[in-house]
């Protein structure tokens, strides 16, 4: 059998964990730049308010019920999220952490008359331990566990916030009362698709052939899918990626920028990030790739599809030296750069990675020193340490204008000393 754990409204989850006044009021937080509301309380969905909507659309109806608005605050989220997985740890064998609120595990050793109550147990330490209240999920199959997890969430009160599909009657209901559109691997168009075609449900769905499957849902994509319904286990858990096949950090601008030298600011700041993270995992990239978002079209800069482009490099030999990554990434942000254009956006890649103690050299190019590896590492653990970029290159500034907003960022009480909870 099969659990997966899902965190309810997980960033607002983490701000109710350190204000508890918050909790049965409505909480919205705002994605980056506080463009879009990405997570909403129960409470706050009640209201009406609308995932991924406009904030500036919804201020209105937020103001006049007095709901809790918050930015994204990424550093305790990501705290929060690891503490909920270790939880997960503790209880079940394998865990397979699936995103930042949700994960799999496998329930392997429990009986079945045990497993709704293991489900609850599982529900109720992760809440008590961390404060996050999750729902559970249940069943023989990834898919049909994603199933009694949404049918969990739906109805909190009744089902305590764990639902076991253990029996063809229990898996029978559930399915038939499941739109299709919220199946686990049905996407828009193919829901759409299946409307058409007068499949509603999950439960019609799952009564399909395989070779319909085949025919109507992506080939073998869509035969796992109909097996998984029907109680197949095709997809099997995951062990944990500890090696990167491509490190990325990209962000949004607080304000449009317009000029080359805040634009090669921000790609030093994001080449060093992304570097940082290269060198904990002991690799070496042997591509750098830089990108941009940009909206020319006059008024609003967010009401039109903006544009993206980018460039990429091969490096003559791969390095996890952040000075040599810098340098190769601000030659394409000069070359990707248009004087006039409105930049909202702009990220660094670093791919073709290899083990550090396996670059390949040549005659050419002399191996990258002891002194500078050490340097590296220095500076690592003191930004581990200190947070907040203590040493860093000059090429990403000082100032940094262009820094995504946060407004409404609450403080981040597990990852700052200086920020650490108060209590009097």
């Amino acid at each position: 059998m099969k659990a997966i754990i899902d965190c309810n409204s997980f960033y607002a989850a983490c701000e109710r964990v350190f204000k508890p006044s918050l909790n049965g009021k409505p909480v919205v937080v705002l994605s980056n730049n506080d463009g879009c509301i990405v997570s909403r309380t129960d409470e706050a969905k009640a209201l009406g308010i609308k995932m991924a909507g406009p904030y500036y659309e919804a201020k209105e109806i937020l103001e006049q019920h007095k709901v809790a608005v918050f930015s994204s605050n990424y550093h305790l989220y990501g705290d929060m999220s690891w503490r909920v997985m270790e939880t997960l740890r503790t209880l079940c064998q394998h865990v397979e952490v699936y995103s930042v609120d949700e994960a799999f595990a496998d329930l392997e050793g429990i009986r079945e008359s045990a497993m709704w109550n293991y489900g609850l147990h599982i529900s109720k330490t992760v809440e008590q331990w961390t404060g996050v209240p999750v729902s559970v999920g249940i069943a023989p199959t990834k898919t049909l566990a994603k199933v009694a997890n949404h049918i969990a969430k739906k109805n909190k009160v009744a089902t305590q916030g764990t639902v076991a599909l253990l029996t063809a009657g229990q898996i029978r209901e559930a399915l038939e009362s499941t739109p299709v559109q919220t199946v686990w691997g049905v996407g828009a168009r193919s829901a759409e698709k299946l409307h058409w075609l007068g499949i509603d449900t999950a439960w019609k769905l799952r009564n399909m052939s395989e070779e319909w499957a085949h025919k109507n849902l992506g080939g073998v994509v869509g035969i796992r899918l109909i097996k998984e319904l029907q109680g197949h286990a095709c997809i099997e858990m995951k062990d944990p990626l500890k090696k990167k096949k491509m490190i990325a950090t990209t962000r949004m601008f607080g304000k449009p920028v317009f000029e080359l030298a805040q634009l090669k600011e921000a790609i030093a700041s994001y080449t060093s990030r992304a570097a940082e993270k290269l060198r904990r995992q002991s690799g070496a990239a042997g591509l750098v790739h830089v990108f941009v978002v940009t909206n020319d079209y006059p008024g609003n800069e967010y009401s039109y599809r903006p544009a993206t482009k980018g460039l990429y490099s091969i490096l003559p030999i791969a390095t996890s030296l952040t000075n040599e990554l810098i340098a190769h990434a601000s030659i394409l942000i000069e070359k990707l750069y248009n004087n006039g254009s409105r930049y909202l956006k702009a990220g660094v890649m670093l791919g073709n990675i290899v083990p550090d103690t396996s670059v390949q050299y040549n005659l050419f190019t002399a191996p990258a020193n002891d002194n500078a590896r050490t340097l590296m590492h220095v500076i690592d653990n003191v930004n581990f340490g200190m947070r907040d970029e203590m040493v860093k290159f000059a090429a990403a500034g000082t100032k940094k204008n262009w820094r995504m907003r946060q407004e409404y960022r609450s403080m981040r009480h597990t990852t700052r000393w200086e920020e650490l909870y108060e209590i009097s």
